[in-house]
């Protein structure tokens, strides 16, 4: 029997590619899977046990096998396991591909010239050098013909090629990575289960300033017109996440909340606008008009016609 792998690869190796595949099929969220269920710390362990037993039974069997040999088969024994393993194929490729001579041979090869003492021996170009030399010509070749005489795509459309499927790539990410969102990004969120979660968000956070129905308290009131650091999506979610006026304005919660959960929220606060809360708070800050906002067409005023403009058909 030769002996390949030593135990003490063969068990890190196994161990370590069921482990790998306990990561991939349990879903854990964000966390490892040994991190969030201590049945997969157990289990590892109990994996680890199993190898390291299956190990000890197999060297004892060898053992007990070997012990039962007659003296001149364990002689043989010892020696296969003991030799080391050479990879034939590999040499002689290795051999082929550099192209040396050995030294014995190197009179056959050695040219007239003397530099000092300094001779020099006719080398041939190592086989690799000239394969590879001989690829670039056929890339060469392939390359004029695709690209200069069947004209195919130019170094500007395959730039725009890439950035297009980059950008569908990123877009498709971002459909499930919604922490990204920032705001230059963010979005007014219209799904029940975004405002559900805005509304927990707001009830456990901001009813103490600005009341359940956002009338307001010691923080705005969320249902008229009027903002002081600006309305909308964008200017909201900068707000909850920077927070207000230095000094005397709400606390950044950007160290508290996620991105998609200041998203949430933002989305959910705007729902108070046009309501009536029960004790409104006066207004403050200004009117804030939606610059992007689609407006409204005015309907053509008709021109009354002056009696002095009819001409009279005598």
């Amino acid at each position: 029997m030769r002996n390949t792998t030593p135990w003490w690869i063969r068990i890190p190796l196994i161990f370590f590619f069921i482990f790998g595949l306990v990561e991939y099929y349990v879903d854990a969220g964000d966390k490892p899977a040994f991190i969030a269920y201590p049945m997969v710390q157990l289990f590892l362990f109990m994996v680890l046990l199993i190898l390291i037993a299956i190990e000890l039974i197999v060297k004892s069997v060898e053992n007990v096998l070997f012990q039962t040999l007659p003296d001149d088969a364990k002689e043989r024994y010892l020696n296969a396991r003991t030799r080391s393993w050479s990879w034939a194929w590999g040499k002689k490729m290795y051999k082929k591909l550099l192209g040396t001579r050995p030294i014995e041979e190197e009179g056959e090869i050695i040219l007239d010239h003397n530099y000092d003492g300094i001779k020099e021996l006719d080398n041939k170009l190592p086989p690799w050098w000239v394969y590879l030399f001989y690829a670039t010509i056929l890339f060469g070749v392939i390359y004029l013909a695709r690209f200069h005489v069947f004209n195919d795509y130019t170094q500007d459309q395959e730039y725009e090629m890439e950035v297009a499927s980059a950008q569908a790539a990123i877009e498709e990410y971002r459909k499930t990575a919604k922490d990204l969102v920032d705001v230059n990004t963010v979005t007014l969120l219209t799904d029940a289960s975004d405002l559900s979660a805005g509304r927990a968000i707001f009830e456990t956070n901001c009813v103490v300033c600005h009341m359940a129905d956002g009338g307001g308290g010691i923080g705005p009131n969320l249902t008229d017109e009027y903002w002081i650091l600006g309305g909308g999506i964008k200017n909201v979610f900068r707000t909850i996440s920077e927070g207000g006026r230095d000094g005397k304005g709400m606390v950044a919660w950007k160290q508290s909340l996620k991105p998609a959960e200041m998203a949430q929220v933002a989305s959910y606060l705007l729902t108070f606008q046009g309501t009536t809360p029960a004790n409104p708070k006066a207004p403050e800050g200004e009117i804030w008009i939606d610059e992007n906002a689609p407006k409204e067409a005015s309907p053509q005023e008709e021109t009354p016609s002056d009696s002095t403009d009819v001409v009279m058909n005598e």
